[in-house]
């Protein structure tokens, strides 16, 4: 019996150490697996950098390509295309003035009564219209036809008030949010159809011809006053409440930038200048690239699989469409390289643009105890259980890199922008305002993003100076603003005048 109970004893220590090698094994392998996880984290970080000497690179470098974009066609990434409209709105704006708002599936008719001086926007109407599918990809003239009568239609539930004065043609602003080569401020040819849409034989054509044409087949008389894209409505919408208005910024899905330039300061324009002395030009910023962004290898893989690898590098590192995406990209290096999520990659994770930015804003500014948001998130988009708050706080914090990261060069491109104007100084007794007119879902609901943004803007240009500029949210450019460029456009304008 002894000699049993000895053997027995004997075999249990064995087993009793065989597993606490085995736990001994598991820890080891566990903390090895962190400290990896951990080493791809802190070099992504590294990577992301932007300390305020790089910033300041990258504004000068903006503000270099903004000249060079000036100086002639096709010399800088920067487009700077010249948008024909030189007579912001000035608040002295009346009378009724439609705007059509063309940007994706779906389109919107806005009328905007317009009260002068004193009255202000009097009234503002609108109508969402879904496109059916077969339209994106079927001829111009059945797009336009249907564009025509939704806007036609929309007339006729003109209300008490709400018509033009008798003899006067309606006036339209026309958003047009696809690559356009304008020709003046009430045309432009289409370059290519992007989000969807496939339509050969608008391609190359003048998109306010086709529209006039099809409201002529439906029977309805109104004047194209002005083409422009949604960012330069935003700087319209902006001027019109605030004359201190410069530029106007996107910072959404994409990003654009657009400001208000003297005419004598752009060597490609070959016109007469204009009266006002001012042109406003579209920059197409989301093209600007320069060697001192700070890019990683997620970052150029990204493009390398992108539709358009090679464009839009800064749009690919500062806006909504892309975020959420870079996220994914590190969580997936860290899964496959450092068994993040346990022994198995999570299969959704390896789906590109499955994790959007409103996923990581919502993860970014989770402040409950445990992370439950980051939690649920990961549960319900990505179908990963069971994560630890030291894993959730690993991933706040990948979410804060890279939010930090596009606001800070957000806020270099704005320092390139008033640099080129000149207002990057205070001149001796002059407290003169310069206003940002800002729109789009990643500035206006991310707010660390916003507010990183705003602090980084008053480190670059010093508290005296940074005093004088103001970031001012200025909703629905693509609606209002175009309606207000019209009537600044009005054909009647100048009959008023003389």
């Amino acid at each position: 019996m002894g000699k049993v109970a000895v053997g027995a004893a004997v075999v249990c220590s064995a087993a009793v150490c065989a597993a606490a090698a085995l736990v001994v094994r598991h820890r080891m392998r566990c903390s090895g697996r962190w400290a990896r996880a951990m080493a791809i984290l802190r070099e992504f970080e590294e990577n992301c950098g932007t300390p305020i000497g790089k910033l300041g690179q990258v504004a000068d470098a903006m503000t270099v390509e903004m000249h060079a974009g000036l100086a002639s066609e096709g010399g800088s990434k920067l487009k700077m295309l010249i948008s024909y409209v030189d007579n912001l709105p000035s608040g002295e704006e009346n009378g009724l003035f439609y705007a059509l708002d063309l940007g994706g599936t779906n389109f919107r008719v806005i009328r905007v009564l317009l009260g002068g001086r004193d009255g202000g926007v009097v009234k503002q109407e609108f109508e969402e219209v879904s496109i059916p599918p077969h339209l994106m990809t079927g001829s111009s003239d059945a797009l336009f036809d249907y564009i025509a009568t939704a806007l036609a239609n929309f007339v006729a539930t003109e209300g008490e008030g709400l018509h033009p004065s008798p003899g006067k043609q309606r006036e339209l602003g026309f958003t047009f949010s696809f690559p356009v080569r304008q020709t003046s401020i009430s045309s432009g040819n289409l370059i290519k159809w992007t989000k969807g849409f496939s339509i050969d034989d608008t391609v190359g054509e003048d998109v306010v011809g086709e529209l006039t044409k099809a409201m002529e087949r439906v029977g309805l008389d109104m004047r194209v006053s002005a083409l422009v894209n949604d960012t330069i409505g935003t700087l319209a919408g902006g001027r019109y409440y605030n004359p201190d208005v410069i530029a106007a910024v996107i910072l959404g899905t994409g990003t654009n930038a657009a400001y208000v330039e003297r005419a004598q300061a752009i060597p490609k324009w070959h016109g007469l200048l204009p009266k006002s002395g001012e042109m406003v030009i579209n920059m197409e910023w989301g093209n600007f690239r320069s060697s001192h962004l700070p890019l990683t290898e997620y970052d150029q893989d990204l493009d390398v699989e992108s539709l358009n690898p090679g464009e839009q590098i800064f749009e690919k590192i500062i806006s909504g469409m892309y975020l959420g995406e870079i996220v994914r990209r590190v969580l997936l290096k860290m899964a496959e390289e450092a068994a993040f999520f346990g022994d198995t990659v999570p299969p959704k994770l390896k789906i590109p643009f499955i994790l959007r930015t409103p996923h990581m804003s919502a993860m970014h500014h989770d402040e409950s105890s445990d992370l439950r948001v980051v939690g649920s998130k990961l549960k319900d988009i990505l179908e990963i259980s069971h994560t630890s708050l030291k894993m959730r706080i690993a991933i706040v914090e990948l979410c804060d890199i890279v939010a930090t990261r596009g606001a800070r060069l957000s806020a270099a491109g704005i320092v390139g922008i008033i640099k080129k104007l000149g207002r990057d100084a205070v001149k001796d007794g002059e407290k003169q305002k310069s206003v940002i007119a800002m729109d789009g879902g990643l500035y206006e609901h991310y707010s660390k993003f916003s507010t990183c943004m705003e602090s980084t803007l008053k480190e670059l240009l010093g508290e005296e100076v940074s005093d004088n500029i103001v970031i001012k949210l200025s909703n629905d450019g693509s609606g209002i603003g175009a309606a207000l460029l019209a009537a600044s456009h009005s054909q009647y304008l100048e009959v008023a005048e003389s």
